[in-house]
């Protein structure tokens, strides 16, 4: 399974598929009866792009579900991130659960939830399994996170992008435009529930921010995710009025979200980055140097650095991939 795992992990699968056919082959050595694997923000660990199969879940109890599993302290991904490795619990309705964070020192890029309700429970082997195939995992999560960056931007979508929601994390309403990217980001199995159907990355925002208010913070409730075609939004939860509806907002992530999640993604030094901040205010070579306190031939040097793990042939390609204009 490792081997296969890790040829998967060699090429070039969006997150979507490279989740799908992994999950394909972690169930041929693990098996599990269902799943929960979500993309998260880098820095603020906020998911927001979940693949999920759950059977007999239905839409309605989604909220609740994704509540319980921000403020349920102790076998969060947040409390994994520099632990141990995947971890196996147990759910209060005697579900068997397998967690498994995918993080290196760029960021969190996910986590995975594997639940067992009909067999035995997870055993240390199968843990060390899932182990063992995490740091191949992360890597090409990150890597395919950095690829999203070689398609030029499209034009954003038309109006206001806000969802409101109640106490429950029920939707009491939502512009057009919000619940066109939440379908874009994660859309229903089923097209009979399209209208009802919020996608999970609202629901992930808004109860971070409940875990944020109960005193267990996972991050700060905003998140940054792919929609496709190059195209990186940013969403935040925040309380219309103290002890009121929670306001989920969607909006085009700025250059300065995007150049942070390029960086990360592309596994650039806190230097690289520091470098690749200066490029995109226009400046060369030696004022970067001048401002930076460094030799001409250092900056060049990290510039280097910085083209050849992005892939970009020249300054102005890279530059414009940060931008999203090319």
């Amino acid at each position: 399974m490792r081997d296969r795992v890790e040829r998967l992990c060699s090429g070039t699968l969006d997150a979507k598929v490279l989740r799908e056919r992994a999950l394909t082959e972690l169930r041929r050595a693990v098996p599990f009866d269902a799943h929960v694997w979500t993309l998260t923000d880098p820095v603020t660990r906020i998911g927001t792009s979940p693949l999920a199969d759950i059977p007999g879940l239905s839409w309605p109890d989604l909220p609740a579900l994704i509540q319980a599993r921000y403020l349920n302290r102790g076998t969060r991904w947040t409390d994994l991130v520099v632990g141990d490795g995947p971890v196996v619990w147990r759910r209060p309705d005697d579900v068997d659960v397998l967690t498994a964070v995918f993080a290196d020192r760029f960021g969190c890029w996910a986590w995975l939830d594997l639940w067992r309700t009909s067999s035995s429970p997870f055993t240390s082997n199968e843990r060390d399994l899932i182990a063992s195939v995490a740091p191949f995992l992360t890597t090409a999560l990150r890597s395919a996170q950095a690829r999203t960056f070689t398609t030029p931007i499209p034009p954003p979508a038309g109006g206001p992008a806000v969802l409101v929601l109640g106490a429950d994390l029920q939707v009491q309403v939502g512009t057009p435009a919000a619940r066109e990217a939440l379908h874009r980001l994660n859309p229903p199995d089923d097209p009979a529930v399209v209208e009802q159907a919020i996608p999970a990355a609202a629901y992930n925002l808004a109860a971070a921010l409940v875990a944020a208010e109960n005193g267990v913070p996972v991050g700060p409730p905003w998140s940054r995710v792919h929609l496709g075609a190059g195209r990186w939004i940013t969403l935040r939860a925040a309380r219309t009025a103290p002890d009121s509806d929670i306001a989920v907002t969607i909006e085009e992530s700025t250059p300065a979200e995007r150049l942070e999640v390029f960086a990360l993604a592309h596994a650039l030094t806190p230097r690289e980055r520091e470098i690749l901040a200066e490029l995109t205010t226009g400046a060369d070579s030696r004022h970067i140097a001048q401002r930076l306190v460094l030799s001409e031939h250092t900056v060049n040097d990290h510039v280097k650095a910085v083209l050849a793990k992005t892939g970009a042939s020249t300054r102005p390609t890279l530059l414009a991939r940060v931008a999203g204009t090319g």
